[in-house]
């Protein structure tokens, strides 16, 4: 008794889903996660990584099934069958994708908001206390009455509502490096320099053409556009040296944008930032005055 194809539809199907569940959550293509927001990121490749295996299965496995099952045969030059119209079949392959994208959509939307999201980059208040965007060269509007313009963050990740004690950094990307600038010391580095365990906020803006701020280990891309200040928040969570790369055609010579973001325990922080304080070095440097 022939099996029926409806019962042989659902069991391919379930043993898919299963070969894509088991290699999204068990074949590990990314790097060392250092960084609060890597394991929620994480998730969401997991899901990708498992559709995408899904997909990738089922239609490598139907296109080598109808090679095998409807090849011509030897010695037959007829022509095929001419089929046309399913309407279930034309309903099901536009209803999957459309279901998947929407799931994804969605999901890649809530992780977004769970790594930090637009909802604290459209809160006013938390925007104008951030004292170093008067420096950027913001993407501004004018009033009608005449009045100042006022910065504006045009995306990001922001502040995470409860976040205390972040490290302001401001960052400036030209053709071809990042420039680091901490408010806190007046220090300009060409490397970022961060403790590990505490929030850090980029405030970042563009002198020349579109750039792209990335750390693979950070799970963490934001583009840098001229005009147009935005904002990337992370807490890192491993001491070590992780590469930053601009993941934006920028030029000839965009390969060699890099830089390197160097995370210290917060002792080892404190060192460097004392070291490296300009108005450290001019106390030390100064002479002593003679006393009578």
């Amino acid at each position: 008794m022939p099996i029926p194809s409806s019962l042989v539809t659902l069991l391919v199907g379930m043993a898919l889903v299963l070969s894509g569940l088991w290699v999204g959550y068990n074949v590990n293509l990314l790097p060392l996660d250092a960084s609060a927001n890597a394991p929620v990121y994480d998730s969401l490749f997991r899901v990708l990584f498992s559709i995408g295996t899904i997909l990738f299965l089922g239609i490598v496995g139907l296109v080598v099934f109808s090679l095998v099952r409807f090849r011509r045969r030897a010695g037959d030059h007829t022509d095929g069958l001419a089929i046309e119209g399913n309407l279930l079949l034309e309903i099901v392959w536009t209803a999957i994708p459309a279901i998947v994208v929407l799931f994804v959509g969605i999901y890649s939307y809530d992780i977004y908001e769970r790594m930090g999201g637009m909802s604290s980059l459209n809160d006013h208040s938390a925007m104008h206390r951030m004292p170093s965007m008067e420096t950027m060269e913001a993407s501004v509007t004018a009033t009608e009455g005449g009045q100042e313009p006022s910065a504006r963050v045009w995306g990001g990740i922001g502040t995470g509502a409860g976040e205390t004690n972040v490290l302001p950094v401001e960052v400036t990307a030209m053709q071809f490096a990042f420039i680091f600038h901490y408010p806190e010391g007046d220090i300009t580095s060409g490397e970022l320099h961060v403790p590990n365990g505490r929030p850090v906020e980029l405030r970042m803006k563009a002198n020349d053409v579109i750039h792209a701020f990335w750390v693979p280990q950070f799970r963490l891309k934001q583009d840098v556009i001229p005009g147009q200040p935005t904002v990337l928040t992370f807490t890192p969570t491993k001491a070590g040296s992780y590469p930053i790369i601009c993941a934006e055609l920028c030029g000839p010579y965009h390969g060699g944008m890099r830089s390197t973001v160097v995370v210290h325990e917060p002792d080892a922080y404190d060192a460097w930032l004392l070291k490296n304080s300009p108005v450290t070095a001019t106390v030390a440097s100064a002479p002593s005055t003679p006393t009578a």
